[in-house]
């Protein structure tokens, strides 16, 4: 699907760090071609600071270093905003929808104002957040949108139906002009997120002759933990002795996957890209083992959101196809209606990083990511 840029005022992706406190102008970017920007008409929605908004980002799982990124974005906008109201920052301890429904049917009984979610399942959670809808709390996706009937709006990172294509150059960049056998590492079964751009990557690979030499050979999940990641990028290298790349659209399984074939010394034969963090990364992009991979800024994710969520609550916006708003030092943004009826927001491009640009985005030496893959390393068989 061809989404436009609702952005009046474009901004480039802030730097990729857990500790990052403001945005910057950054190179590296691959612009969406289909993502032009659109023209913003009517009125524009500013929100006024000091009022009380109860607000909550539910992740999919806490610990991840992602969604720890959106949760200091969120932050950032509720002290900019000067609210009155709780912020909260919680969720299961790992990806699994049943827990996150419990949070939702607890934080509807809390009748906080706002439930910001990262769904695990798009679908499963709709019942629990009609309920909240129902009560008057407004809901704001993010990260992986739970279906429309669940949700006042979305806030899309990217435009989804171009991340087949990011993918796609990548695989190509990495492996040539000859193309190869490749293999998707992803994170859950049913995480909408991921489904949209594995989707979007085999159309790419199948419509599209210039990936006509990209060859899918499977797509494996590891539950966006990293142990079982590392355990799947072991198996894919067993099962197909000719792959030669492991796409994984998740942080967690990149940071893994690269893991598993710097530990078993194959970097120079099973190449490993996707989405991912380049404190996480930046190792195995200088060693070669993960030349080129791509992102977004979370915390950029978490500060639009709360400024949408606290526009919402407080009746600034109503959450229209059309309405215009600022989101402070983000800029303007417009309310867009999908083809299936859900309303989006989105925000910007990937960036795609490698050896000639990764330096500028990274923080620290090491992330909890990937200490965690490190560990799971040390635990696999």
């Amino acid at each position: 699907m061809v989404r436009k840029n609702a952005k009046l005022m474009t901004a480039l992706l802030a730097v990729l760090t857990m500790m990052m406190a403001a945005a910057s102008t950054v190179t590296g970017t691959r612009a969406q071609s289909a993502t032009p920007a659109a023209t913003m008409s009517g009125p524009v929605a500013t929100a006024k600071p000091g009022q009380k908004v109860d607000f909550t980002l539910l992740p999919k799982a806490v610990g991840n270093p992602v969604f720890a990124q959106a949760d200091s974005g969120a932050q950032e906008a509720a002290a900019e905003l000067k609210s009155t109201g709780k912020y909260q920052f919680v969720g299961p301890d790992k990806a699994d929808v049943q827990q996150q429904i419990e949070f939702i049917k607890s934080l509807t009984t809390q009748k906080v104002n706002v439930i910001a979610i990262s769904a695990n399942d798009a679908k499963a959670v709709v019942p629990a957040l009609k309920d909240a809808r129902g009560q008057g709390i407004k809901v704001v996706g993010w990260d992986s949108p739970p279906a429309p009937d669940g949700r006042d709006v979305f806030i899309e990172q990217v435009d989804f139906s171009t991340a087949g294509q990011v993918m796609a150059d990548m695989a190509l960049d990495i492996l040539g002009a000859n193309g190869g056998k490749f293999a998707v590492l992803s994170a859950t079964a049913d995480a909408a997120n991921q489904n949209i751009w594995i989707a979007s990557l085999k159309d790419t690979i199948k419509t599209n002759p210039k990936y006509s030499k990209l060859t899918l050979l499977d797509v494996v999940f590891g539950n966006d933990d990293a142990t079982k990641s590392y355990t799947e990028a072991q198996g894919l290298v067993d099962k197909y002795p000719d792959m030669q790349l492991i796409m994984a659209p998740t942080t967690v399984g990149i940071a893994a996957a690269a893991k598993a074939m710097q530990d078993g010394k194959l970097c120079d034969k099973v190449k490993v890209s996707g989405l991912g963090l380049p404190d996480d990364m930046v190792s195995y992009t200088k060693n070669g083992c993960a030349p080129e991979y791509a992102l977004w800024s979370f915390k950029n994710i978490g500060y639009l959101t709360y400024y949408t969520g606290y526009l919402l609550a407080t009746g600034a916006i109503k959450g229209a196809a059309g309405e215009n708003y600022m989101a402070g030092r983000m800029g303007a943004y417009t309310i867009q209606k999908d083809k299936d009826g859900g309303l989006f927001v989105l925000m910007g491009p990937f960036t795609v990083f490698n050896k000639d640009n990764v330096d500028q985005f990274v923080s620290a030496p090491a992330s909890a990511a990937t200490m965690s893959a490190t560990m799971a390393a040390t635990k696999a068989p």
